[in-house]
């Protein structure tokens, strides 16, 4: 059995997370791979690239954002990935620092794998597609500047509706914990299946979120009249200016990010967890 480690080594305690991972991996028969770039003795090393092919299973250290980003990733060789939190909320992180000997449950085979919808998200200009992303968390259209109004027009198949506000967010079921909630939208179910639909500050008392099924497509547009900067941002990372001509295409992804699970944790729980650890800080 091959594991690829990923660490984010900005956050605090990574660098100690990886050197105990070397040891529980060799004493239990696994071998454990690092990126080139990365120093440790109980390690092989590869160039990243080649860890999502070879690897059985991919685990990270870090926060959402570094799950996210290899979850992506390692969705496209259908690989699971598995999150150590090494960040505050941690919501898509199955375990934590002190509980990795969990990790014997891989050789055993005691994990279940949470397969998660994404987004597929293209820009089209001019009736040309310029690019595509995949989205685990949403897509979200906003204005460069804080407190600008923008006119965002959502059309769901042949139907439209039209928003006046400081953005709009397209969330999964994994995204509705993240920017979504922030700005009021509802918390759902991460194993369904449907998108959701979040204005950011409206400037209307009857705009509400908005759940769609999976079979929408979603097209935006968005204009500003004091000519605002607008972008689109997938996952937290600014991607493409939005022109009045420009087009935004949503819809569910072919590809399905795959998270392991070791423990009998569930959402619910830890939804519990978080909410009251938040009110702590």
């Amino acid at each position: 059995m091959k594991v690829a480690v990923l660490p984010n080594l900005d956050k605090r305690g990574s660098a100690e997370v990886v050197e105990k991972l070397g040891v529980i991996l060799k004493n239990e028969g696994i071998e454990g791979y690092l990126p080139e770039n990365i120093a440790s003795a109980d390690f092989k090393h590869l160039p990243e690239e080649q860890l999502y092919k070879i690897a059985d299973f991919i685990i990270t250290i870090g926060g959402d954002g570094t799950i996210i980003r290899y979850a992506k990733r390692a969705a496209f060789d259908n690989k699971p990935v598995l999150g150590i939190n090494a960040g505050r909320m941690g919501y898509l992180a199955n375990i934590e620092q002190n509980e990795l000997e969990l990790i014997s449950k891989l050789k055993t085979g005691e994990y279940f794998v949470e397969n998660r919808m994404m987004l597929s998200v293209s820009v089209v200009e001019n009736g040309k597609k310029i690019a595509e992303y995949n989205a685990l968390n949403d897509a979200v259209i906003t204005s460069g500047f804080i407190s600008r109004i923008i006119d965002i027009s959502v059309a769901v198949d042949k139907d439209y509706i039209n928003y006046r506000a400081d953005g709009l967010i397209l969330s999964t079921p994994t995204g509705s914990t993240a920017y979504s909630m922030s700005a009021g939208g509802p918390i759902i179910d991460p194993l369904t299946q449907n998108m959701c639909i979040t204005p950011i500050c409206s400037h209307s008392l009857s705009a509400k979120p908005i759940l769609l099924g999976t079979e929408n497509t979603v097209k935006l547009k968005a204009y500003s009249k004091k000519r605002t900067d607008i972008y689109l941002t997938v996952d937290g990372r600014k991607v493409s200016p939005v022109r009045p001509y420009t087009e935004i295409y949503i819809k569910k992804s072919k590809q399905t990010a795959k998270l392991l699970r070791l423990n009998d944790r569930s959402f619910y729980k830890t939804l519990s967890v978080k909410f009251r650890d938040s009110r702590s800080m």
